[in-house]
């Protein structure tokens, strides 16, 4: 069975002070067309679950739709790194990544309702471990793998550096630590910095 791990786009979610909040309204309403409702939606690109293109903080790295699918989907191993402050390369040496390539790291116990003061951020001395572990694709639960206040965003060049994509937002609140089954496709937009996912996974 499949477990959808995406966040539920809707009004008043968390979105990042001072970007575009998620919105959707039937912008025509099946008796104004005589035959189907048609909806719209209002959005930053990195609000809920989402993946970010290296585009997004460096203007000469790939936009989300130059991105290969195939890192987006397969293995991928679940771990627990609750109640960490700074996710560390020496906590990750310890755990055995059994030759998975996608990680997701588990910070927190649930998403709140309301966008976060403060988050576990990545070390980014970690990204050469993840690359030398031969890992592609890092999943974080929170909105971002930096400090919410950094400016250099040093986790998001180092990840990029060592060729491994970032996706954020995941709600990994009733998933166990352990190898799943994933899939996390951003949607396929010209130019964009980033895509919403829909990701889900399966134990097994």
């Amino acid at each position: 069975m499949w477990i959808d791990i995406t966040q539920t786009m809707k009004k008043g979610m968390p979105n990042w002070p001072g970007d575009t909040p998620f919105s959707f309204e039937i912008a025509y309403t099946k008796q104004q067309t005589g035959s189907v409702n048609i909806g719209k939606i209002e959005t930053s690109l990195h609000t809920g679950t989402h993946a970010d293109a290296p585009f997004h903080f460096d203007n000469n790295g790939p936009t989300i739709d130059q991105l290969d699918v195939n890192t987006f989907i397969g293995d991928c191993l679940v771990i627990d790194c609750r109640p960490h402050s700074i996710i560390s390369a020496a906590f990750l040496q310890a755990i055995d990544f059994q030759g998975v390539q996608r990680i997701l790291l588990k910070t927190v116990d649930r998403i709140s309702d309301c966008f976060p003061q403060h988050i576990p951020i990545i070390d980014a001395e970690v990204a050469a471990l993840l690359k030398e572990r031969g890992v592609f694709l890092l999943g974080v639960d929170n909105p971002s793998v930096d400090s919410l206040t950094s400016k250099e965003v040093q986790a998001h060049h180092a990840l990029y550096a060592h060729q491994i994509q970032i996706i954020e937002g995941l709600d990994l609140s009733c998933i166990e630590p352990g190898l799943y089954d994933f899939i996390a496709l951003p949607l396929k937009i010209e130019g964009a910095d980033g895509a919403p996912v829909r990701a889900v996974i399966r134990k097994k």
